[in-house]
C-alpha cells in the first residue's frame, strides 16, 4: 500500500501528508481534525500557544495559538522564529563520506585544462541595446552556415551593461566575463554598442590572456554592417570548434550546480535529500556541487557552519549569511519575507521550513569553500555560493561560477532553463506526469521505491547529459540569463 503520510524525523512533533487526507481519518495514530492537502502538515501532539513547531528535526516556527492534535499546521497559526542578525558558534559535526565507485564521461578538454559538457558557439552582448543585433547575427549565421559540427549557436540577452553605477556595473562585467571564459563555449563573440558603460577595452583587460581564434571581439557602432561582419567572425569561430572531440574523464571532473525553484511539502522529503545524495556520491568520487541561494539558507544556517571543514571557512559562511541579511535591511525589507505564494500553497509554511528542505541539497559532506561574486569555483567539493534565491539569477549565478549543468528541484513546475543545461527534478510523481516536456527526472518515485535505486538513475542522467543528451530546458530552447542587480539604474 503506498504510504499516506511521513514523519521525517522521530524529533518532529507534526506529520507530512503525502496525498490529500479527510477529515476524520487515522494517520500516525491520530485522528485529523480536518482535511488536509498534499504536501501539508499536521499536529502529531497539542502544541501550546508559543509553542515551537518540530519538523526535520529543528523548529521551524512558533504556535500562534493553541493547536489541536490532528489539526492542519500552516501560515494561519504559527509564525517564523526568524529575526536579525545572529550570534553563531562553530560546532564542527563528522563529515566523512564512504567511498564510491567513480564515473566516467566524454567531455571537451579546453586549451587551459578546464571541461565542457558541450561544444557551443556563443553571442554575448556587453550592453543591452545590441541584443537585437546579437539576434539577427545568430539568425543569419544559422540560415546561412546551420551548425553542423558542433552544439548550436545561441546568444544570451540582458537589459544591463549601461546606465548601472558601482555594485551593479561591476558584477553585469563579471558575469558576463566569466560566460566568455565558461568551458561549454567552443567559442564566443562579444558584441558590443561603443558608447556604453560596460566599455569593450576594459571588458577585454579584465578577461586577461584568452585564445583569439575562439573568442573575437566587436563593436558595433565601428562597423558598416555589423551582421555581416558578425556573421563572419561567427564563421571563423566555427571553423575551430567544429573539430572539438569528446574525450574520456573521470565524473570528478564535473561540477554541479544545486538548485530549486517553485517548492512544495515534498522537496524536502523526495527530490531535495536525493540530490543531497547525489551530491555526497559526486563529492566522495572527487567531483564539486554548488549550493547558492543564500535567503534560503536563512533558519538551517547553522546546519551548514557545522559542516565547514575549519575556522576559516566557517567564518566565510557568517559573512555569507550577514551581508545578504544587511542587503535585506539597506533596502526596508525583513530577511524572513519567504516563502512565496505557490510555496505556500504547496505546503511550506515559513522560511525555516523552505531552508531545512532547501539545504538538504547540500547532503552530509563537508563546506569546503564559500565563494563571493567575483571567484570562480575552485574547490573539489561542496561550496557555498553568494547570490539570491531567484530561479533565473541564482542559476545564471551557479553557471558563471563554473558549474557544467544545473539539478533544479521543484515541486510545483517550472519550464525555465539557463545558459547550461538544467535538469528539471519533480518532488511528485504528478507534476512529472502532468509536465513531461519540463520534467527531467521523477524523484517522487523514492515513495514508491528508495533513494538508493533513484539516487542511481540519478547518477546515470547527469552522465548522459554530460555525454551530450539534451536536457529539457535545451530541447524546449529555454536558455536564458538574468544579472542580479542591487543599486540605482540612471
Amino acid at each position: 500500500m503506498t504510504k499516506k503520510t511521513i514523519i521525517i524525523n522521530g524529533l518532529d512533533n507534526v506529520a507530512v501528508a503525502l496525498t490529500d487526507l479527510h477529515k476524520g481519518e487515522v494517520h500516525e495514530g491520530v485522528t485529523l481534525l480536518e482535511d488536509i492537502t498534499k504536501g501539508h502538515k499536521f499536529a502529531l501532539v497539542k502544541i501550546s500557544e508559543g509553542g515551537q513547531v518540530i519538523k526535520y528535526g529543528n523548529p521551524i516556527a512558533r504556535a500562534t495559538e493553541e493547536i489541536q492534535k490532528g489539526a492542519h499546521v500552516h501560515t494561519h497559526n504559527v509564525k517564523t522564529n526568524l529575526s536579525e542578525n545572529l550570534e553563531y558558534t562553530y560546532n564542527k559535526i563528522p563529515t566523512d563520506l564512504k567511498s564510491v565507485k567513480p564515473r566516467k564521461v566524454n567531455v571537451y578538454v579546453r586549451r587551459d585544462g578546464n571541461v565542457g559538457i558541450r561544444n557551443e558557439l556563443w553571442v554575448i552582448p556587453t550592453v543591452g541595446c545590441v541584443n537585437g543585433q546579437a539576434k539577427l547575427i545568430v539568425d543569419t549565421f544559422k540560415e546561412k552556415y546551420g551548425t553542423q559540427g558542433f552544439d548550436g549557436v545561441f546568444t544570451y540577452t540582458h537589459p544591463y551593461g549601461c546606465s548601472q553605477l558601482g555594485d551593479d556595473h561591476e558584477r553585469t562585467k563579471l558575469i558576463l566575463q566569466k560566460m566568455v571564459r565558461h568551458p561549454n563555449a567552443g567559442g564566443v563573440l562579444v558584441l558590443g554598442l561603443g558608447c556604453e558603460n560596460n566599455q569593450m577595452s576594459a571588458f577585454r583587460e579584465g578577461l586577461g590572456k584568452v585564445d583569439e581564434d575562439r573568442i573575437k571581439f566587436m563593436v558595433c557602432q565601428d562597423e558598416q554592417d555589423e551582421i555581416a561582419s558578425g556573421v563572419k567572425l561567427l564563421k571563423q569561430i566555427a571553423d575551430i570548434i567544429k573539430n572539438d572531440k569528446r574525450t574520456e574523464r573521470d565524473i570528478s571532473c564535473l561540477k554541479v550546480g544545486l538548485k530549486c525553484g517553485g517548492s512544495d511539502g515534498l522537496s524536502g522529503i523526495t527530490a531535495n535529500p536525493l540530490v543531497g545524495r547525489f551530491s555526497d556520491y559526486i563529492v566522495a568520487a572527487g567531483g564539486t556541487t554548488v549550493l547558492s541561494e543564500v535567503p534560503e539558507m536563512f533558519g538551517a544556517e547553522q546546519l551548514l557552519m557545522n559542516r565547514a571543514k575549519d575556522k576559516k571557512i566557517f567564518e566565510k559562511t557568517v559573512k555569507l549569511i550577514n551581508d545578504f541579511k544587511d542587503y535585506f535591511r539597506r533596502n526596508g525589507q525583513t530577511v524572513y519575507e519567504n516563502p512565496s505564494p505557490g510555496n505556500k500553497a504547496g505546503g511550506i509554511t515559513t522560511l525555516e521550513d523552505k531552508s531545512l528542505g532547501c539545504t538538504q541539497k547540500s547532503g552530509t559532506g563537508p563546506v569546503e569553500d564559500v565563494v563571493f561574486d567575483d571567484g570562480f569555483i575552485t574547490a573539489k567539493g561542496l561550496n557555498l555560493l553568494n547570490g539570491p534565491g531567484n530561479d533565473m539569477c541564482a542559476v545564471t549565478n551557479i553557471a558563471a561560477a563554473g558549474c557544467h549543468l544545473v539539478l533544479f528541484t521543484t515541486g510545483r513546475g517550472t519550464p525555465f532553463g539557463g545558459f547550461v543545461p538544467t535538469l528539471k527534478i519533480a518532488t511528485n510523481s504528478e507534476l512529472a506526469a502532468k509536465k513531461s516536456n519540463w520534467i527531467d527526472f521523477n524523484a517522487g518515485a523514492v515513495l514508491e521505491s528508495d533513494f538508493d535505486s533513484q539516487l542511481e538513475k540519478l547518477i546515470d542522467l547527469v552522465v548522459e547529459t554530460a555525454n551530450g543528451k539534451l536536457a529539457k530546458n535545451e530541447i524546449n530552447h529555454t536558455k536564458e540569463i538574468a544579472i542580479f542587480k542591487t543599486g540605482v539604474t540612471l
